[in-house]
């Protein structure tokens, strides 16, 4: 029997809307933390985002049964405890006293199970529907027990779960404009394009906490007036910072720089349903067209490291670049390829890309001048956020550049990205060996087995597969020298601002 209990938080996820009040008659708030973010989200419901600009936001407002914590691994949340039969099939979840949504209701084994099933809904649409196809049932087996049974033993479920955050049921049809969660902070007002404001969630069950009144995610796009707002104190907390502007800001006096391995990846898109990728031999040959080392200089002001499928912050899983061939530039070869299946050179491909995030269009443009060098002819289309993730989500393009978020397992990325029915497999990827191995690494108990298959599954993915992995960056963040507690984890979330304080 295994067991787990303590404390916790969060991790993150994109849709709708804006808007203004919330419903709670609040007095002002006194000791409000000032963030300074580069872009507004497109909305708050956590079931269907998947943006950066949304997973800050609601990592403070909603949690999950588990959370990952700043060594990446799994902690308790709102599930305080947990047991697990011994084939691997039954979990039991003692969920957390006291525990109640923002709109004062108590949170119950129902709520969960209304989250699963919303989240399995077509309907919902959700990214994260393919994690939780394998829950066979679902029960409440006490007023705070809560009993899931698996299909099949998986490896993953806990860290899988630190995704799912729970919402409150009755507060669906909104959650994109006004979120209803459990978490240390709750909704209080959007001003479209200039702030959303939390404010500190009364009677919340971890006692003491937060410290703080409230959260102002200010909407600032230009990097020049974030940098000036922390280096002047008009801001305490700058997150998610890239290389440039992390230089900006080193040795500016009231400012601290804090720094880890970031587990989001640069990476180009491909359709392996479309010409010129639907053939393997295409997709290689855009992987010879890149030097990986020129791009993390010129795009990453040289704060990262040349990435593969998996971030190498997962130590136990990710196998170093010098293992795939097609990572050394050769655009010699990568024309050869595209000529010996029949393309004509130079081959046209349109490249979406994700324009509110600079380092994309930065990563773009780097990529785009050493493909055209490589038998390619890239034409860029940098799109608005909405535009792009609509594309995106209808398999609607040739190929994309974008930013996107990693996992502590590889799992909970590969599984959904690359297996033939992945709830975000957008590439229209298909292939029997590669599905062989991850529906093994799933089930598979053994620590030294599951490396093994994924050492064959990334093998498959680096070269041939529909995900040119470019590079994984330095996750840098700012914080006022005053601003106490605050941590960085390399999922991007936010979970330790409840924990943080400023001092007087």
């Amino acid at each position: 029997m295994v067991t787990s209990s303590g404390r916790a938080a969060v991790y993150g996820t994109l849709l709708a809307g804006c808007l203004g009040l919330a419903p709670f008659g609040t007095p002002a708030i006194a000791q409000v933390l000032e963030i300074a973010t580069d872009q507004s989200p497109v909305g708050l419901d956590p079931h269907v985002a998947t943006a950066f600009s949304t997973a800050l936001i609601t990592s403070t407002v909603y949690e999950g049964l588990t959370a990952i914590d700043k060594d990446l691994r799994v902690v308790p949340s709102l599930a305080a405890s947990w047991t697990v039969s011994p084939d691997g099939l039954v979990y039991t979840f003692k969920l957390r006293p006291g525990a109640t949504f923002h709109n004062g209701r108590a949170l119950t084994p129902q709520d969960v199970i209304a989250n699963v099933e919303r989240v399995r809904d077509p309907k919902t649409a959700s990214p994260f529907a393919s994690r939780f196809t394998g829950i066979k049932t679902m029960a409440a087996t006490a007023a705070d027990t809560l009993t899931l049974t698996l299909d099949a033993p998986s490896a993953p479920f806990l860290v899988q779960l630190a995704s799912l955050f729970i919402v409150a049921p009755e507060s669906a049809a909104t959650l994109g404009r006004r979120p209803d969660g459990t978490g240390p902070f709750r909704f209080r007002e959007w001003v479209p394009d200039t702030y959303i404001l939390l404010e500190k969630q009364p009677g919340y069950w971890d006692k003491g906490l937060p410290y703080l009144d409230g959260l102002k995610f200010n909407i600032v796009p230009e990097s020049s007036a974030r940098e000036a707002g922390i280096a002047g104190g008009a801001y305490s907390l700058l997150p998610s910072l890239d290389g440039a502007t992390a230089a900006a800001l080193a040795n500016r006096p009231g400012v601290k720089l804090m720094a880890a391995q970031d587990l989001a990846y640069s990476l180009i898109g491909v359709n392996a349903s479309k010409p010129p990728f639907d053939k393997p031999e295409a997709r290689e040959a855009l992987n010879l067209a890149i030097d990986r080392a020129q791009l993390v200089q010129a795009a990453y002001y040289g704060h990262g490291v040349a990435g593969g499928p998996l971030s190498p912050a997962l130590t136990e899983w990710a196998l170093p670049v010098s293992d795939f061939p097609c990572y050394r530039p050769d655009p010699a070869s990568a024309k050869q390829k595209l000529a010996a299946v029949g393309l004509t050179l130079p081959v046209k491909v349109t490249l979406n890309v994700l324009g509110s995030l600079q380092q994309v269009v930065d990563v773009a443009q780097v990529v785009q001048a050493q493909a055209n060098k490589a038998g390619f002819d890239m034409q860029l289309n940098v799109q608005e956020q909405g535009r792009f993730v609509a594309d995106w989500r209808a398999s609607n393009f040739e190929a994309f550049a974008s930013l996107n978020a990693g996992s502590p397992d590889p799992d909970d990325y590969f599984g959904r990205a690359f297996q033939s029915d992945g709830a975000t497999n957008v590439f229209k990827y298909a292939s029997p060996e590669l599905d062989k191995l991850l529906i093994a690494a799933r089930t598979e108990q053994n620590q030294a087995t599951r490396k093994n298959l994924y050492d064959q599954a990334q093998r498959i993915l680096a070269c041939t597969g529909p995900a040119i992995d470019l590079a994984y960056g330095t996750l840098y963040t700012a914080v006022r020298s005053n601003v106490v507690g605050f941590e960085p984890i390399a999922t991007r979330s936010l979970r330790t601002l409840r924990e943080t304080k400023v001092a007087k």
